[in-house]
């Protein structure tokens, strides 16, 4: 699976074979936002793609929203889409290269792009990217797939343990407002980094 490379993602995008991408911003993602008051915060979003909740939430006025994906086609559509988005808030890296320090992590998509094998690896980056008591915030599928991934799916057992040395669980259920095809077969998740 080391094959899933920015070569790899590019070419998806490419040929527009974005099956995960929705076409905006996860309902689940941004009712969460609206209960958080404080617009300056640090959020990141990691394997952002097209970054429909970057784009959503730096409308609404969050002005600390960051964005990274290492697929130069993802990030350049997001640019021409939203052209007035600081181009110091958009990173292109490797996820488990980058350091920095927010308050919140938005997790859309990107865990279940991941092969299983770096899942350790996820829970110990967005550990070390989050501020003290900072918070994963997003979304999982909560069952295996019956194919060979990407996406890559899992159980809430699987996650818990996963989770568990590294973050309190504040939220953890099957989200109640997913979009029509994925009710029921993704868990919310609110993580407090311990």
């Amino acid at each position: 699976m080391n094959n899933l490379n920015s070569s790899y993602w590019d070419t998806l995008y490419q040929n527009k074979q974005t099956g995960w991408d929705i076409g905006y911003a996860s309902p689940p993602i941004m009712e969460y936002f609206k209960q958080v008051d404080n617009k300056d915060l640090k959020i990141l979003i990691p394997g952002a793609g097209n970054a429909w909740e970057a784009e959503e939430l730096w409308k609404d006025g969050f002005t600390q929203v960051h964005i990274l994906d290492f697929s130069l086609e993802a990030v350049s559509a997001f640019k021409r889409r939203v052209p007035d988005f600081p181009k110091s808030q958009i990173i292109i890296v490797d996820f488990f290269q980058h350091q920095a320090d927010y308050d919140i992590i938005v997790e859309q998509t990107f865990f279940s792009s991941l092969p299983v094998d770096l899942r350790e690896s996820y829970a110990k980056q967005m550990h070390r990217l989050l501020k003290p008591e900072g918070k994963l915030i997003g979304l999982l599928f909560n069952h295996p797939f019956n194919f060979k991934g990407p996406p890559f799916g899992g159980t809430p057992d699987e996650y818990k343990e996963l989770f568990k040395e590294y973050f309190q669980f504040c939220a953890f259920d099957i989200a109640q407002n997913s979009i029509k095809p994925r009710q029921k077969r993704e868990h919310f998740i609110l993580l407090q980094k311990k």
